[in-house]
């Protein structure tokens, strides 16, 4: 048995304190006053649709603030959102979601998740530490597996007129697959959604519940570590262990930081991103029978589905006080980076509120923008290609079942959560 001391239980405590740090700001969850002052990213009514306040910000109040989190900020014009996405002078990524406790300045440039925690320069090699299991060959080597998996899916829908779409098919696509890439126990899929609700849901929950949370994810983690330094394999977990920058292997919180970005980053996304795609075409037959019809349209609405419907909400945090782009922005304010407006944003889109599935220019930002854009676009893409083409060859015929049984994830990620759809 080999003994990796990165990963003793001193070392491990010594990584939990650090991260402890920093500071904390009052919870609020009353209902949302004005949302030019007063948003809430995680409001019940921005969960549910939040393009209209995004189209009406955009017009009176295009960087919008609330006092919620301890201070952030709401851009949503496309320019805004991609100035702030590239400056990486004045804006900080150590931490990305926003929550009710600023981690410690010290983390910076690693951060919490590298790389998409870190700050130039570490962050260009941790990324391209990533880069060689995420190219588009990497990526096709999974497509067999991920096509089957799908069919099996729908297998077991069997017999039954109504599925849960987003928890029964969505869910389970980007889990497997994760799970395959990281060498983790495909019977511990259930863990993993409930690992990725915790850590970017209920975020306005009393710390410590958070924090026990988190303790639950990084326990589960160390288990995972451990195992694979004991009994080494060609999966991208061995790999972290085994790789080096600058001469020397990588620090136990940053391995434990990637693996929990691919985990919960790598399900997420994805899973919301097919919900997404499904619901669209059960509201919207036109749609859906022209895909069915024109199954060789299927690339190009599939970039539609992810500009319209992009899942991601990135933040920042800002380094010193400062007058930005017309607004005093202070140290330490969040910054959320919506793409999903800047997706819709008409100064950029023509018809831009419009689901065009044969919409021939599409440069959305639905994967970011900058130094962080997703190094996982090519697995997301196969995977949701995969996942609607297997679904409209098996269950080309189906709509909503009950409209308002339709649940969206209130958080950075934003997916349908339920989406019970009638089949055949």
């Amino acid at each position: 048995m080999t003994v990796d001391d990165r990963f003793s239980e001193d070392r491990e405590q010594e990584r939990r304190q650090r991260f402890l740090g920093g500071y904390e700001s009052e919870i609020i969850t009353d209902p949302v006053s004005d949302w030019a002052t007063d948003f809430s990213h995680v409001d019940p009514v921005w969960a549910a649709d939040p393009y209209p306040i995004q189209d009406d910000l955009r017009q009176r109040c295009p960087i919008a603030h609330t006092d919620r989190f301890g201070g952030a900020w709401l851009p949503t014009r496309y320019e805004d959102v991609s100035a702030i996405a590239y400056d990486t002078e004045h804006f900080t990524s150590r931490a990305i979601i926003v929550s009710n406790r600023r981690p410690p300045k010290e983390l910076a440039p690693v951060g919490g998740a590298p790389p998409i925690s870190s700050d130039p320069p570490f962050h260009h090699d941790a990324r391209k530490l990533l880069l060689p299991a995420f190219t588009k060959t990497a990526v096709s080597r999974q497509e067999e597996g991920t096509r089957a998996f799908c069919h099996s899916l729908i297998d077991a829908f069997e017999g039954r007129d109504v599925v849960d779409a987003a928890r029964e098919y969505a869910k389970h696509i980007p889990t497997r697959v994760i799970a395959a890439m990281l060498g983790f126990p495909q019977e511990d899929s259930e863990k993993f959604g409930s690992f990725v609700e915790n850590a970017l849901e209920n975020i306005n929950a009393p710390q410590e519940e958070r924090i026990e949370r988190f303790t639950k994810l990084s326990d589960y983690l160390l288990v995972q570590i451990r195992d694979h330094i004991d009994n080494p394999r060609d999966d991208l977990t061995t790999y972290l262990l085994n790789a080096e920058l600058q001469g020397r292997k990588l620090e136990p919180a940053h391995v434990l930081g990637t693996i929990n970005l691919l985990l919960i980053a790598g399900i997420d996304t994805t899973w919301s991103s097919v919900g997404a795609a499904l619901w669209h075409l059960a509201k919207t037959p036109a749609d859906r029978e022209r895909l069915v019809a024109e199954p060789e349209l299927l690339p190009t609405a599939m970039e539609e589905f992810l500009r319209v419907y992009a899942p991601v909400t990135m933040a920042r945090l800002v380094k010193e006080d400062m007058h930005w782009n017309g607004v005093d922005m202070k140290a330490e304010d969040w910054v959320l980076l919506p793409f999903p407006a800047a997706n819709r944003d008409p100064a950029q889109f023509d018809r831009a509120g419009e689901v065009i599935i044969d919409r021939e220019v599409n440069r959305h930002v639905a994967f970011g923008l900058g130094i962080h854009r997703c190094v996982g676009s090519h697995l997301a893409r196969m995977e949701l290609r995969v996942a609607l083409e297997v679904w409209l060859e098996r269950i080309p015929d189906f709509s909503l079942h009950d409209p308002a049984a339709v649940t969206w994830a209130a958080s950075q990620v934003r997916g349908p959560r339920t989406l019970p759809l009638r089949i055949g």
